[in-house]
């Protein structure tokens, strides 16, 4: 058996594992990795350590630092209140405001997680606020982020369109782009619609009160049933009935007195801004900088920063460091590159574009998307130069099929909406992301491939 099909069936080994015995996934990874890159591919500690996401890991505890100190001094609650004022109470225009935010982000150059990173905590507390499915909130939030990633001037449109000018393909950077903006467009609309978006949409506008922004002890619930307590209670979840793919929209909890801005929280938010500065304007490394952000604020209301350090999600860190890690294993003794060469030598070109295309799906769900790209886009030139697929179109397919899949909880994206989002069951939003992320595999795939490859588009 050669070294590389035995480091996929030692993959799926760990899944299976996870799966049944509910150990963390990372844990078993970073065994997993130690294993076969010790004994099958005679890699040493350095090595193996080389596929280490150092970056991922420091965003993940960056972030989620942040966002907890803005969850404890109310900064997250304020800035639910006025998403809900923009919108003059309708709850249902969130999600796709939150599609738009990131779409915008990652259209003028920001990086993809760079947009999820920012946007998501924000989505996701407004998500637990109003009883709305987190899946359809973090995928809103993903999706948006790729609808945009493919612009001329984005940073996922550059590398592509240079990767194609390098090797000397036909190219349209707005047949890109448009192909990724429409694909996103309709899974965002499907999953709004499967995911309890009607629902909200029909309970009409919230009442934007006095006593809804925490000013006093009552207020109106999203469908008008009035709530009474006192302000000085924490948000509570009352009502809310998760089942199968849709979420029930629950009563509105008690309102949090959110209405006026502290200093804690006029400096958290004058520091979520510093974020989006630091990362879109100079290029700064997000994670980096939203730890520094969270240790000024620390130092400045220590009582508001005493538990962040605790929320941060490290059984989340841990899952996707270790998954990681493998997949670097995998890449450094060759693994992605064989299964790419064994698919690209199939004599028939329509049969290899599509295996090609869901090669970069499923690998692009635990790895970075671009390195993908910058791998399968080479291996489709011999079949692309016989002319019977067009270039355009292939090149497309292959964008969309290896960055739509971001909603992996195993990929950059996925990672940090599971990371950012409060008070759920963080098991089992887990296992949500990874069977909607499987779904998107399965099928994305076979569809942009029959839409944008045999029809033989450029």
């Amino acid at each position: 058996m050669s070294p590389e099909l035995i480091s996929i069936l030692v993959l799926t080994v760990v899944f299976v594992i996870a799966t049944t015995r509910s150990i963390n996934m990372g844990a078993l990874a970073f065994a997993a990795a130690f294993a076969v890159g010790t004994l099958v591919a005679d890699l040493d500690a350095d090595g193996i350590f080389a596929g280490f996401p150092g970056d991922l890991f420091v965003v993940l505890v960056g972030v989620t630092y942040l966002f907890a100190i803005a969850r404890a001094n109310g900064t997250t609650d304020w800035l639910v209140h006025a998403s809900i004022r923009l919108v003059r109470g309708r709850v249902a225009l969130i999600p796709w405001v939150m599609f738009a935010l990131t779409g915008a982000l990652t259209a003028i150059g920001a990086v993809s997680p760079a947009a999820v990173a920012i946007v998501a905590p924000i989505a996701l507390s407004f998500a637990a606020r109003y009883g709305i499915s987190p899946l359809l909130m973090g995928a809103m939030v993903v999706h948006g982020a790729q609808a945009g990633g493919f612009s001329p001037i984005s940073i996922y449109g550059s590398i592509v369109n240079g990767i194609v000018e390098r090797e000397k393909l036909p190219g349209n950077e707005l047949a890109l782009f448009l192909a990724s903006l429409v694909a996103n467009l309709v899974i965002a609309a499907v999953v709004f619609v499967l995911f309890g978006g009607l629902k909200l949409w029909a309970q009409g506008a919230v009442a934007v009160t006095e006593e809804e922004d925490g000013t006093s002890g009552g207020g109106t619930s999203p469908a008008g049933t009035p709530t009474t307590g006192s302000t000085t209670t924490g948000t509570t979840t009352t009502g809310t009935a998760t089942t199968g793919t849709t979420t029930a929209v629950a009563v509105r909890p008690e309102a949090p007195p959110a209405a006026h801005l502290t200093p804690a929280r006029v400096a958290t938010l004058l520091s979520l801004v510093a974020l989006v500065v630091a990362v879109l304007a100079f290029d700064l490394d997000a994670g980096l900088t939203a730890i520094t952000l969270a240790v000024v604020l620390s130092t400045a209301w220590p009582a508001d920063s005493r538990t962040a350090v605790g929320e941060i999600a490290w059984p989340t860190v841990l899952l996707i460091c270790g998954v990681l890690t493998y997949v670097g294993v995998l890449d450094e003794m060759g693994t992605i590159t064989w299964a790419g060469e064994g698919v690209g030598g199939i004599g028939v070109p329509l049969l290899a574009a599509v295996l090609l295309c869901y090669i970069g799906a499923l690998v692009s769900a635990f790895a970075s998307s671009v390195g993908i790209m910058g791998a399968l886009i080479p291996l489709a030139v011999p079949f692309l130069a016989q002319g019977e697929i067009g270039a355009v179109g292939m090149v497309a397919a292959l964008a969309v099929s290896a960055t739509v899949v971001d909603v992996s909880p195993f990929s950059t994206n996925g990672a940090l909406v599971l990371a950012a989002a409060p008070d759920v069951d963080r098991e089992r939003f887990f296992r949500q992301l990874m069977v909607y992320g499987g779904i998107v595999v399965a099928a994305v795939p076979a569809v942009v491939w029959l839409v944008l490859v045999v029809p033989g588009w450029g």
